[in-house]
């Protein structure tokens, strides 16, 4: 028998958290609440934030767009994902996302919840107000990077891959 706990939470509510990342954070269903099955959360973004390219050996990732758009690297290819759309990481794919809207409200899964979010949670999460506002704690790649040297559950492979922030003006399309 599974030691998940039934949850129910509405649009706002949830542990409001900081991600090294850069990202704001609303956690929906933890790893601890869901027996280590998958973590739920939303991320808020904002324009011009990249992800490095990176993978995730053992974890699934899934990055369902609620608001604005991004840019996703995957299989070698940039593609546009925007509201209501997808992005699917398999577990051992490397991959990347950048913010190409003013904001970027995300629902992120991970599966199992015991790899990489149970990681993100615990060591690269900080608190933040319910009223804390996307892209006013800037991120710390540093942390970030000395978790992954130390962690099974996330592979660094280098920096974000977009075409458009390697170009001198590190300035990413906006539609």
């Amino acid at each position: 028998m599974s030691n998940a706990i039934s949850v129910i939470r509405q649009d706002g509510e949830g542990e409001h958290l900081w991600f090294a990342g850069g990202g704001l954070f609303t956690m929906k269903a933890t790893s601890a609440e869901t027996g280590g099955t998958f973590s739920l959360f939303e991320d808020r973004e904002v324009l011009g934030k990249p992800t490095p390219l990176h993978l995730h050996p053992n974890d699934d990732e899934v990055l369902y767009v609620l608001e604005g758009e991004i840019l996703a690297y995957i299989d070698g290819e940039e593609r546009r994902v925007g509201e209501h759309g997808v992005f699917v990481a398999p577990r051992g794919v490397p991959h990347a996302f950048l913010v190409t809207s003013k904001n970027a409200r995300l629902l992120c899964l991970t599966v199992p919840g015991t790899g990489w979010a149970e990681v993100q949670y615990s060591e690269l999460c900080e608190p933040a107000s319910a009223d804390a506002i996307p892209g006013s704690h800037p991120p710390d790649m540093e942390r970030i990077r000395e978790v992954a040297k130390r962690s099974d559950t996330i592979e660094i492979l280098g920096p974000p891959p977009f075409a458009s922030l390697n170009k001198a003006t590190a300035t990413p399309s906006v539609t």
